[in-house]
This record gives structure tokens, sequence and C-alpha cells, in this order.
């Protein structure tokens, strides 16, 4: 329907002032506030959404959870993509610190031998268990509320 003296031919105004048709937003209405984007445009609700996801995810799945939403929104909104890659980077080097922990812990129980002394490598294997653990689970926490609120942060140590 064309709204009576308008020269856009695709003006689909409801001329009586009625309600717009089912599904469409209300005349006049403005979309919902979003955080600006440094890429330009604004992190829609959904941005904000996955990329908490992402964070969170890495909490209770490790690297699956982020590896999983870069894949899937890569192509779709960088800023899911960059909060899904800053969580991925953190869990490979989570993973390496842990492996290298358990590297020591083995190395430490395989010089001792038979002996009947306490291999010290798995108290410090037990130690950055705890300490890696610790940290995964607050920066996690930390950078799903950023996330959220639709800020742009990195990792310390790795996220640049």
């Amino acid at each position: 329907m064309q709204y009576p003296n308008s020269p856009n031919p695709y003006d689909n105004r409801n001329p009586s002032g009625g309600q717009p048709p089912y599904g469409q937003p209300p005349y006049g209405a403005q979309p919902p506030y979003s955080a600006p984007s440094v890429f330009g445009g604004a992190v829609t609700q959904d941005e904000r959404t996955m990329a908490m996801l992402a964070h969170l995810l890495q909490i209770f799945c490790g690297f699956l959870g982020p590896l999983i939403i870069f894949l899937v929104k890569k192509n779709q909104s960088k800023f899911v993509a960059y909060h899904a890659l800053q969580a991925l980077v953190w869990q490979i080097g989570y993973m390496v610190f842990m492996f290298g922990g358990f590297f020591v812990a083995l190395v430490s129980m395989v010089a001792i031998g038979n002996s009947h002394q306490f291999p010290v490598g798995i108290l410090l294997f037990w130690l950055m268990a705890m300490v890696g653990g610790l940290s995964n689970l607050i920066l996690g926490i930390v950078y799903t509320i950023k996330a959220y609120n639709g800020e742009w942060s990195s990792y310390p140590l790795i996220g640049n």
C-alpha cells in the first residue's frame, strides 16, 4: 500500500495510523541501543551473547566451545570471531601450560625411579593445575562479562 502524496512508490507507512502488519516493528520504533563497534557499525545483542558464550563455554568445554563458535560465526561477525579467538588462544596456552606441568611430573617420577622419595614434580604439577584452573575460571568469568557488555577486550599476555 502506497502512502498518499508520497513520491516514493515503496513507502508503505500506514496512512490510517493503525498498527503495522504482523511481525513488523511499530511505526517510528528505534532499534535497541548497542555498544559502538571498533570496526564500524554497532554490536548487536546477538553478537554480544555469542561472544559471551565463547568465553563461558571455555570454562566448561575447554577449546571446543570457542572453536565451534568461531567456525560458525567467523564470517558473520568480527566481534564474535574476535572473542572466540581470544578464548581459543587462551585455551591453547592453558593446554600447553598443563602439558608442560604433566611432563615435569612425569620426568620427576622417572628420575626418582625405585627410590622411596616423594617426586617433587607431582607437587609442582598439582600446584600448576590449581593455579591454572583458578585463573581459567576467573578470566573466563571476567571476559564473559566484558564480552556481554560489548567491550573489545583481550586476555593478558596472549591477547595482542
